[in-house]
C-alpha cells in the first residue's frame, strides 16, 4: 500500500471512497465532515438524526456521492466519545475501516487526518497513527496457500489530506509510521514462518539481507566460535537439533560513543518441543512462534536504520531449536555461561534463559550501557496478564518507565513485575550457581531473576511477550497469528534515547 500526503480539502478528493469522521453523542456533523454533508445534501446528518451513524468506535458507514462529489463513496469513521479519543484509538479505526473497506474491494482511499488537534494529537501523530493502522491492520500472511481468495482485495493507496500548513508534520508521521509498519510486518512475517522455513540458518540468512540493505553491521557466529567464546548455554540447548545453532549480532551505529548506548536482545529459539522434558502436543504448533523476540529485534533494527536516530545500538539474537534426540541436553546436567556462571538444569523446557544467559552476558561483555531484551519465556507470564500486557521486569526503574511509555505510545501495553530479591531464592541450586525452574510459584519472576544473574548492575529490563506476541483472533491493528510485539515499543524506546538521554 503506498501511503502519501496531499494538500487540499477531503470533499475535492478523486478517490474510490473518502474517510470523514464522527464522534458518538454530536448531534451533527462537524468539521471536514460537515463540508462532505452539505455536497451530499445533508445525508450524512440525516442518517445522524434517524440514528444510523451513532459514532460509535469502529462504526463504518458508507454513502454513494452519485457524483455530488469526485469520490464515488463516502465513509463516516466512528471515533467514539471525542473525551476519550487516543492515538491507539484513531489507529484501531482506521484498521478496522480499511479492511472493510478492502471486502468490498475498494482500492484507493483517502482520509482527513483523523483525530488530529484532539486531546493533544498533533497532525503528525495522526497521520502515523492512520499509516500504522492501514499497514497493520490490512495484513496478511498466504505464502503457502495454493487457492486464491474469494474477493483478494487490495488497497493500493492511501492518501492522507490536510491543509497545506500541515503537510510537512504529516508526511513525517505518515512516514514515521510506515517504516514502522514494515518493520512490524516483518516480524510478523518471520514468526509465521512454519519452523521449517525458519531455521537458525533461515533467520541469520534474513538478518544478513537485511543488514545488507539497512547499511548495518552484522556478525554471526557459528558452532565452532560458541565453543570458544563459551557458550555453554547456546551449546546445551542446540545439541538435541540437527539444524545448527547461529548467533546473531548487528550494529547500527548513530552515536559518537564507541561502546553501544543499548544492547537489544531477542530470544531466537525457532522451533521448542521442551527438549527431553517434553511439551504436550496441544498447540505445540504455535511453537514455531518461540523466536518473536528475535524477530522483533531484526526487524526493529531495520526501523532504527531507516529512522537514523543519534545513538549506537547493538543487536543480539541466539538462533537454535530445542529437540530431543540421544545427545540432547537432560534434566539435571550442568551447563557454564559465557561469563562463567554454573547453570543446573532442572527443566530443558526452560531452554530460552539459557540462551540468553549468554546473548546477555555478550552485551555486557561488550559495554552495552543499557539492556533490554525480549523472550516469549514463560508461561506462567501470559497466565498472568493474558494477551493484553507484556510483562516487564528490571533492575532500572527509569529504564523500566521508559519502556512502559514506549509501550503506550505503541499501543502495545506494558506491565510492571516485582522482583524482590526474596524470588530469587528460589532459583538456588545444590550444584550449581543457579537452577533454571525456582518452581511453580511466581514463574515468569523467577525466570527474570535468572536473567538477572547475567546483567549485574547494567540498567536491564527484560520483556516477557509470551501472551502478546500471538493472537488468536482480529482485533483493531491486531490480526490473527504474529503481532509483532514489540517491535514499535523498541523502536520507540531507542528513539526517545537518542533525543533525551536517561541521567
Amino acid at each position: 500500500m503506498e501511503i502519501k500526503v496531499t494538500a487540499g480539502d477531503i470533499a475535492g478528493i478523486d478517490a474510490d471512497a473518502i474517510l470523514v469522521n464522527h464522534f458518538e453523542g454530536m448531534k451533527s456533523p462537524d468539521g471536514e465532515t460537515a463540508t462532505v454533508d452539505r455536497a451530499l445534501g445533508g445525508a450524512v446528518a440525516q442518517l445522524i438524526k434517524q440514528g444510523e451513524i451513532k459514532g460509535k468506535l469502529n462504526e463504518v458507514t458508507m454513502l454513494h456521492s452519485f457524483g455530488k462529489l469526485p469520490a464515488a463513496r463516502v465513509v463516516v469513521v466512528g471515533l467514539g466519545k471525542k473525551s476519550d479519543l487516543s492515538v491507539n484509538k484513531v489507529r484501531g479505526a482506521v484498521a478496522e475501516t480499511c479492511r472493510w473497506l478492502r471486502a468490498r474491494e475498494i482500492s484507493t482511499i483517502a482520509t482527513v487526518p483523523q483525530g488530529a488537534n484532539i486531546n493533544k494529537i498533533g497532525p503528525g501523530d495522526a497521520a502515523q497513527a492512520i499509516a500504522e493502522g492501514a499497514l497493520l491492520g490490512t495484513y496478511t500472511f498466504r505464502k503457502h496457500m495454493t487457492k486464491k481468495e474469494d474477493k483478494p482485495g487490495e488497497i493500493k493507496r492511501l492518501s492522507i489530506v490536510g491543509a497545506g500548513r500541515l503537510k510537512a508534520r504529516l508526511e513525517k508521521g505518515a512516514d514515521k509510521g510506515r517504516i514502522i509498519s514494515e518493520a512490524t510486518n516483518l516480524a510478523r512475517d518471520m514468526v509465521n514462518e512454519p519452523a521449517n522455513y525458519m531455521t537458525p540458518t533461515d533467520m541469520a540468512e534474513t538478518a544478513a539481507r537485511l543488514a545488507r540493505e539497512q547499511g548495518l553491521e552484522i556478525t554471526i557466529l557459528d558452532l565452532e566460535q560458541m565453543k570458544k567464546l563459551g557458550m555453554g548455554g547456546m551449546l546445551g540447548v542446540s545439541r538435541g537439533s540437527r539444524q545448527p545453532p547461529k548467533f546473531m549480532v548487528l550494529n547500527y551505529k548513530g552515536g559518537t560513543a564507541k561502546e553501544p548506548d543499548i544492547a537489544l536482545v531477542g530470544k531466537g529459539i525457532t522451533f521448542d518441543s521442551g527438549g527431553i522434558s517434553i511439551k504436550p502436543s496441544d498447540k505445540l504448533e504455535e511453537m514455531k512462534g518461540d523466536m518473536a523476540g528475535g524477530a522483533a529485534v531484526i526487524a526493529a533494527m531495520v526501523a532504527i536504520s531507516q529512522l537514523k536516530p543519534k545513538i549506537n545500538v547493538m543487536a543480539l539474537i541466539p538462533a537454535t531449536e530445542n529437540l530431543p534426540d540421544g545427545n540432547a541436553l537432560k534434566p539435571g546436567d550442568v551447563l557454564t555461561a559465557m561469563n562463567g556462571k554454573t547453570m543446573e538444569i532442572i527443566s530443558t523446557d526452560a531452554e530460552g534463559r539459557l540462551v540468553l544467559a549468554d546473548a546477555l552476558s555478550y552485551a555486557k561483555k561488550h559495554g552495552a550501557g543499557k539492556m533490554v531484551d525480549a523472550a516469549t519465556l514463560t508461561g506462567a507470564c501470559r497466565i498472568a496478564l493474558g494477551d493484553i500486557c507484556t510483562g516487564a521486569f528490571g533492575n532500572n526503574q527509569e529504564l523500566i518507565d521508559r519502556i512502559i511509555a514506549a509501550g503506550n505510545e505503541a499501543g502495545e501495553l506494558v506491565w510492571q513485575m516485582p522482583m524482590f530479591d526474596e524470588y530469587g531464592e528460589q532459583n538456588k541450586s545444590d550444584v550449581a550457581d543457579v537452577k533454571n525452574v525456582g518452581g511453580r510459584l511466581a514463574g515468569a519472576i523467577t525466570a527474570a531473576k535468572f536473567l538477572a544473574e547475567f546483567v549485574d548492575d547494567t540498567p536491564w529490563v527484560h520483556l516477557d511477550i509470551a501472551g502478546t506476541s500471538l493472537t488468536d483472533k482480529e482485533r483493531g491493528y491486531q490480526i490473527k497469528g504474529a503481532t509483532g510485539v514489540p517491535v514499535r515499543t523498541l523502536v520507540n524506546l531507542v528513539v526517545s534515547l537518542a533525543q533525551k538521554p536517561s541521567k
